[in-house]
């Protein structure tokens, strides 16, 4: 494959959240160390906003490692910082990615890059199917979210057949509808409504959510093969129950199969939306060994002003130390309002930021807990770093997350939804300090080893990211 015209060409789109970016980009990297020209598309929005975060040239890539944007449709909000609305988001996905995606694939076919063999799409892009069907190649979904959670979706029109969902009201939110226990999934035990994906608890049949992942699993059904990314250990049961879809790959954690890839040129190329502040690293400096809680609700969690102050209460009163991120638009209305006496209690034991690298913070030596929102990511990046974990979910596939961490797993605790000071203290002292807070050491340290195990050069994942190259992105064949 010496030729540019033979170099296989891969276009990697991802849906545009902060975190499937994230995952998507070190996907990306990954194919590109095993010879793959890399097109990674961004929409317009997070495009610009990579570019104010990291800098002007943080985009310009590599020779073989080029960026491109399209426009998804929305208008611009009047705040940078913010985020885009979710809903939004899926609707635009939905009615306005495929022309402008069309349109760019042919203008990469007719430029000096090499022609597109393949497409990697994120699984919540249905559209791409379309865009790969009218090129004859193969193309690939990535879901970057849990087994178990994908899982979960894929049974949307079952609960709704047995009258689970749609929700007839908002009471059957509180009424007790939501223990129902789920007990006909395939793979997964013990599951509560509530533990599904958030979609199952919409009260409006036609919430675009719904419509939006429903046809990512219709999508999945078509695709030439699907990468899930976690890895066997982690979900084997679930992962048995997915054979349903042909081609199926877990690989990762991405992180740790990045981490093998040294090359500087590549590792320069970063995906966070808001500017690091490396005063963070400094300050952990400074502490003990696992004394430090780190507290990170992701990139999309709003919470109210009111659970804003019980978090910072809780976290004041239980004399812990914490570095707290508090990313800008992450409380609804007005910017963050923390209690009058909050600094003064905290004082030299708590440090706020507004953004950090994750997983440098995470392997930080000082830190001993993570207060979390239970993103996949975020789940992921705390077991490789051997990191135990207070839950605190809130949308999407994290009520799902959090089941696994806190009960499956055992390597977290969960937070009631109804934040409340006395609990958050009291269970932030029990992880810090506590014997449980030992035990789930104990127990993330162990599924550390084995996500190692299964990214070392003989472990399962290494072993699915060869399969997938090689049987599904370098074979001419076109979608059947």
């Amino acid at each position: 494959m010496d030729s540019k015209a033979d170099k296989p060409h891969a276009v990697c789109i991802p849906c545009p959240f902060p975190s499937h970016v994230k995952a998507m980009l070190n996907l990306a990297k990954l194919l590109h160390h095993k010879g793959f020209h890399i097109t990674f598309v961004n929409t317009d929005f997070n495009h610009n906003q990579l570019l104010r975060s990291r800098g002007s040239t943080a985009l310009d890539g590599l020779p073989e490692f080029r960026f491109e944007s399209i426009a998804d449709g929305l208008p611009v909000p009047l705040d940078a910082d913010a985020s885009q609305g979710i809903a939004a988001v899926c609707d635009s996905i939905r009615k306005n990615l495929l022309a402008p995606f069309l349109d760019l694939l042919a203008k990469i076919n007719n430029s000096a890059a090499p022609a597109v063999t393949c497409i990697v799409s994120d699984v919540f892009l249905a559209f791409t199917i379309k865009a790969a069907v009218r090129l004859g190649i193969p193309i690939v979904f990535f879901v970057p979210i849990s087994a178990s959670s994908f899982m979960g979706i894929t049974q949307y029109s079952a609960a709704k057949e047995k009258g689970l969902t749609p929700l007839k009201d908002e009471s059957y939110l509180t009424n007790g509808h939501l223990e129902t226990l789920i007990d006909w999934i395939p793979g997964m035990k013990g599951i509560r409504l509530r533990d599904l994906s958030t979609i199952f608890q919409s009260t409006n049949p036609e919430d675009v959510t719904i419509h939006f992942a429903r046809e990512a699993v219709e999508g999945a059904h078509e695709a030439s093969a699907i990468i899930i990314h976690t890895f066997e250990t982690l979900e084997h049961e679930v992962l048995n129950a997915l054979s349903i879809f042909s081609r199926l790959y877990s690989i990762g954690p991405l992180q740790l199969l990045i981490n093998q890839v040294h090359d500087n040129r590549l590792n320069s190329i970063g995906s966070n939306l808001w500017k690091d502040e490396p005063q963070c690293l400094e300050w952990l400096d400074s502490k003990k060994p696992k004394s430090v809680l780190y507290v990170n609700f992701g990139s999309l969690t709003v919470v109210t002003n009111n659970q804003l102050i019980e978090f910072a209460m809780g976290l004041a009163n239980s004399n812990q130390s914490f570095l707290w991120i508090i990313r800008p638009g992450m409380v609804h209305g007005d910017s963050a309002i923390l209690p009058p006496d909050f600094e003064e209690i905290t004082r030299g034991r708590g440090f706020i930021a507004s953004w950090c690298s994750q997983e440098e913070v995470l392997n930080h030596p000082s830190i001993g807990g993570f207060f979390t929102h239970c993103g996949w990511n975020s789940v992921l990046e705390s077991v490789i770093a051997g990191v135990p974990m207070l839950c605190w979910p809130f949308s999407g596939d994290q009520p799902m997350n959090c089941r696994y961490v806190c009960v499956e797993w055992e390597v977290g605790t969960q937070v009631s939804s109804d934040v409340k000071r006395d609990e958050v203290e009291k269970l932030v002292r029990e992880l810090m300090e506590g014997e449980k807070g030992k035990q789930l050491t104990h127990n993330v340290m162990e599924l550390k080893r084995l996500a190692e195990k299964a990214t070392s050069p003989n472990g399962s994942s290494s072993i699915n990211l060869d399969r997938v190259v090689n049987e599904v992105l370098l074979s001419k064949a076109s979608m059947g």
